[in-house]
């Protein structure tokens, strides 16, 4: 990259980090000592606000970098992440957030402790939600790290180690000043600007072909190298029945894992209603799916003008792959259009990152806070203000987020963010959607369901070609490889609902009635929601 090119991202950079430090910080003199007020921004926001910032909160660097570097290599096969994002927000619109805003106040462990024994289910959710989290956070990372590493002309280990290190920093910054209230505004304020660039490259694009889609599908699998199998199933997932395996694990942890993900959970907390928060997911709807039916619109462009050999030379994963596009689109490395154009959308992309690990680390702290130093502190010691634990959390999971992202560096993001879905969908929406929907659901099914769900996920990955056994794995020299799926959805997100099953079945405890009743009442009508 040139000097211009380097100069002019680094200053659109420089603004949207002066930008949201300035919101922080006007953010930060308003009170912020009340829990409400620091997990739930006062539930002031509107449904139009909610959804741009849920929005803003999904749209994150997997999407907007790694689908779109995965379509360029591999077509067809590639849109799986475009559609499994997409239709996943059904399963949260009709089963899962009018009811939990009802049923909790700032995480996901409320509603499941509304009708179980707190400490133990209150542990297992929160292990279970940080353990989610740093999972989605080291994908963030990642993506920071070979954004800035293409942006300063090369993929030096130390450019992009210092990036993952900044990102982290300012992340801490953002959650611990400004609580909800400035991670909505810097959300907002990302999905508008991440929206904006999205068009402009996409109408770009479709005027490089007048118009004509079928042009640009044929001329990206001419560069492919494959043909039409480029357009056609199998390219990534087809090879054998393991491969296939792959694919339906991938499409279950990516259309189940959002109604688990924390940061997404603790987003129907910041409406004065379970009607608002409805509304605030048809919003998100509406944005979401916009936003990813321009990713397969970018992917494909990326392969017919860039050509995925070139994409695949700038990064192995294909992470860079819209920074290129928008190189090419401005009319080449060297060129005034060029330049601003690059630096734009890399600016864009960078603001995404922020402001996604902004939302992860609070929902993150505030299950630290909340859940675990709640339930675990000895009665008899000196109480702190969850407030402040939250702030010390987030500093602690920032400094994991940084290790894990400097480790994996290598990885795509969108496959990273396949894992923590999976995870979400194996540990938490199982204990979720019994302890909505199951009657006779026990405290002992509530704990053996997350740990069920979640210590299978983790186990698998580790044991998966994703860690070893493999010339792209996490230790390619070592070989302890075991589980020969790189997703480990399709094994345990069935874990985690038989785990719950098995454990209310051979509990012991009497379900309490009056309690369920009292949380389905609540749930369904929202009186006594807070």
């Amino acid at each position: 990259m040139t000097t211009d090119h380097q100069t002019t991202a680094l200053l659109l950079f420089s603004a949207f980090v002066a930008v949201t430090l300035g919101i922080t910080t006007w953010v930060s003199r308003h009170r912020q000592g009340s829990a409400e007020e620091f997990y739930a921004g006062g539930r002031l926001f509107s449904p139009l606000e909610n959804g741009f910032a849920i929005a803003g909160d999904y749209m994150s660097a997997a999407s907007f970098l790694g689908i779109s570097g995965l379509i360029a290599l591999v077509g067809y096969d590639g849109m799986l992440y475009s559609v499994g994002f997409l239709v996943a927000w059904l399963v949260v619109l009709f089963l899962v957030a009018e009811l939990v805003r009802n049923c909790g106040r700032f995480t996901l462990a409320d509603v499941v402790a509304a009708r179980m024994r707190e400490r133990p289910v209150r542990i297992a959710a929160g292990t279970s939600s940080v353990t989610v989290s740093v999972l989605y956070l080291v994908a963030q990372m990642v993506g920071a790290g070979s954004l800035v590493a293409l942006l300063l002309g090369g993929t030096g280990e130390a450019v992009q180690a210092w990036t993952v290190v900044g990102v982290g920093a300012l992340m801490v910054i953002y959650v611990s000043l400004g609580g909800m209230r400035a991670t909505t505004w810097i959300q907002i304020v990302k999905a508008v600007l991440l929206l904006g660039g999205t068009i402009t490259l996409t109408v770009l694009v479709l005027l490089r072909f007048h118009g004509d889609i079928n042009r640009m599908l044929h001329t990206a699998a001419e560069r492919s190298g494959h043909g039409d199998a480029f357009l056609a199933p199998g390219l990534a997932y087809g090879g054998d029945w393991t491969a296939r395996f792959d694919f339906i694990s991938l499409g279950l942890a990516l259309v189940l894992g959002t109604a688990g993900l924390p940061h997404i959970l603790s987003r129907f907390y910041t409406v004065p209603t379970a009607r608002a928060a409805r509304r605030s997911v048809v919003w998100a709807i509406g944005l979401i799916g916009g936003f990813y039916l321009m990713t397969i619109v970018l992917g494909f462009g990326a392969a017919a003008l860039i050509g995925p050999d070139a994409v695949r030379a700038s990064h192995a994963s294909g992470n860079t792959a819209v920074p290129l596009l928008a190189l090419d689109l401005g009319g080449g490395a060297g060129t005034t259009g060029g330049t601003v154009l690059f630096a734009v959308v890399a600016a864009v992309a960078f603001a995404t990152i922020l402001a996604v690990v902004a939302g992860i680390t609070l929902a993150s702290s505030a299950s630290v806070a909340h859940d675990l130093y709640a339930s675990l502190r000895r009665p008899g010691g000196r109480p702190r203000s969850e407030v402040a634990v939250a702030r010390v959390a987030a500093v602690g999971i920032g400094v994991v987020a940084i290790a894990l992202g400097l480790l994996a560096r290598d990885l795509n993001v969108a496959f990273l963010v396949g894992l923590a879905f999976a995870a979400a969908a194996s540990a938490n929406l199982p204990v979720l959607l019994y302890s909505l929907f199951w009657r006779g659901f026990t405290t002992r099914g509530a704990v053996w369901s997350v740990y069920g769900g979640l210590i299978p996920a983790v186990v698998l990955v580790l044991l998966s070609p994703v860690v070893s056994g493999g010339p792209d794995s996490l230790f390619p020299e070592a070989d302890f490889q075991l589980f020969p799926l790189q997703n480990p959805g399709l094994v345990s997100i069935p874990l985690g609902f038989l785990a719950g099953w098995l454990g209310t079945v051979t509990s012991p405890e009497v379900p309490d009635e009056a309690r369920h009743a009292e949380t389905e009442v609540r749930s369904l009508t929202g009186a006594g929601a807070a």
